[in-house]
């Protein structure tokens, strides 16, 4: 559409009137570029933490805050990030996040010490809470219900391929141009996705926004804060310092406290972060439960082999990212058919064998006793973990979305997504307790045996707690959408 004088005026996205196609398909691929950003940031930057712990210092402790600094300001702020949207534009909202992200994946870059990367990875989370919900958004809102599904599946695609080609790609970034070439390769995306969203704007809005409960916000920081900085120093100082493990204890308590304090706030204030009648449902109680046992078992075994093939087995950050590439592979390969086989046959027999099959994996790797035959054991492993992912991930998805109404199918994706990521936050935060020191092969089996150990909590939690149910078309879409965040 052009304006007064021959120049072109910016467009609307208004889901109402309807978009041009050729508008709906630039903006979809500035939405799936903006996601892009954030998935491949939290796929490249774990196959780096052995090259950053040697150049900045710290060891452990060190690559635990490079990745629970990131998931922290991520899981505090996802929840809040769809109502900001509402409040302020979702086009806006998306391009103050890629600049946003930009400029801390930079400051990340530049980071002289350890202490400034971790202030720098806070910030990078903030903006990276605000970019995946912000490009789903623009999804949904360009697109109309018919066309919705088709575009939500490419961008899960997308996402996919994100975290498949981030350990590959970070390995052959930080073997030829060393660890900070890995934070400036968002760059390149945000940059396109900027430049694709033009001058579209948002419509006038004329309904009035959702609140953003400021008071909530507050206390899901302060609660994930205060958990994550206890479990990090009560792990590594525990033994050698008993001042410091009195002060990890004290930030546990205030965690906790906060934690609590926020359950009761969002039950009794009139604009809830987190529903509680959401919960009234069996699936979607159980399948979130599941969700924070089988993702704890995935933060570790995504972080530690990663550690042990480069600082132990003494592998090429490339090659050892080549090591996780089947999981990765048959992840996306699979995951689809076993979301539509849990489509007809329900999910509760997919989210229980999934995750046996994966601790299968887990167990494999426990036999590991030397670093000259490691691989003979974590290489199968690792196939085995990825199968049984492939077989979990959509049925998993499909059970908690399809146990919301389709109206609220947006808070049930966030608070899904939610619980993924503190689980993953959690389970990292606990690395140095389960590692004892540097790690090691003992550290590595004792690792495995804990991803083994919640592997299997996931699966008795399914098995007991799951009912199926066939799932109607818009539910099917609905985990779809989800899909994305728990690949």
């Amino acid at each position: 559409m052009s304006g007064r004088g021959g120049r072109a005026s910016p467009a609307l996205v208004d889901p109402r009137i309807g978009v041009a196609q050729p508008l709906q398909q630039r903006l979809l691929v500035a939405a799936i570029l903006a996601s892009f950003v954030s998935f491949l940031d939290g796929s490249i930057v774990t196959i780096a933490l052995p090259a950053i712990a040697r150049d900045v210092g710290g060891g452990v402790v060190t690559q635990q805050w490079v990745i629970d600094a990131y998931l922290l300001t991520v899981s505090a702020l996802i929840l809040v990030s769809g109502a900001v949207s509402d409040a302020f534009g979702r086009i806006r909202v998306l391009r103050i996040a890629l600049l946003a992200f930009a400029a801390t994946s930079v400051l990340c870059a530049l980071a002289p010490t350890s202490s400034v990367l971790i202030v720098a990875r806070l910030l990078q989370g903030v903006a990276g809470a605000l970019l995946v919900p912000g490009a789903l958004g623009l999804i949904i809102a360009v697109f109309s219900s018919e066309e919705e599904p088709r575009a939500i599946g490419r961008w899960t695609a997308w996402a996919s391929v994100a975290n498949l080609a981030g350990p590959v790609l970070g390995g052959v970034l930080v073997d030829a141009a060393g660890w900070r070439s890995v934070f400036l390769v968002a760059l390149l995306p945000a940059a396109a996705s900027m430049l694709l969203l033009g001058r579209t704007r948002d419509a006038a809005r004329t309904t009035r926004a959702s609140r953003v409960d400021v008071p909530s916000c507050i206390l899901t920081a302060a609660g994930l804060g205060g958990l994550t900085v206890g479990l990090v120093e009560l792990g590594s100082h525990a033994a050698s310092d008993p001042a410091l493990a009195l002060v990890a204890v004290g930030a546990l308590a205030i965690g906790v406290g906060c934690l609590a304090a926020f359950v009761v706030r969002d039950r009794r204030t009139a604009w809830p972060l987190v529903p509680p009648h959401l919960f009234r449902s069996r699936n979607f109680t159980a399948g979130n439960l599941s969700t924070f046992v089988i993702y704890a078992g995935l933060g570790l075994a995504f972080l530690v082999p990663s550690l042990f093939l480069q600082q132990v087995v003494g592998l090429k950050a490339t090659v050892a990212a080549l090591v996780s590439l089947p999981a990765t592979v048959l992840t996306i390969l699979l995951s689809g058919r076993f979301g539509a086989l849990s489509g007809s046959f329900g999910p509760r027999r997919f989210m229980t064998i999934g995750p046996l099959i994966a601790a299968s994996g887990a167990f494999t790797m426990t036999w590991v006793r030397e670093p000259q035959t490691a691989l003979w054991f974590v290489v199968p492993g690792m196939v085995l973990f990825g199968l049984g992912l492939s077989i979990t991930v959509a049925p998993l998805t499909s059970a908690v979305l399809g146990a919301v109404p389709a109206n609220e199918s947006g808070i049930g994706s966030a608070v899904n997504n939610v619980v993924a990521r503190t689980a993953g936050l959690l389970s990292t935060a606990c690395v140095g307790w389960i590692l004892a020191g540097p790690v090691s092969v003992p550290g590595f089996v004792r690792v495995e045996v804990a991803v083994m150990l919640l592997l299997l909590a996931g699966a008795t939690i399914s098995f007991l707690g799951i009912r199926d149910h066939r799932l109607a078309g818009a539910e099917g879409s609905s985990a779809t959408r989800l899909d994305s965040h728990t690949v």
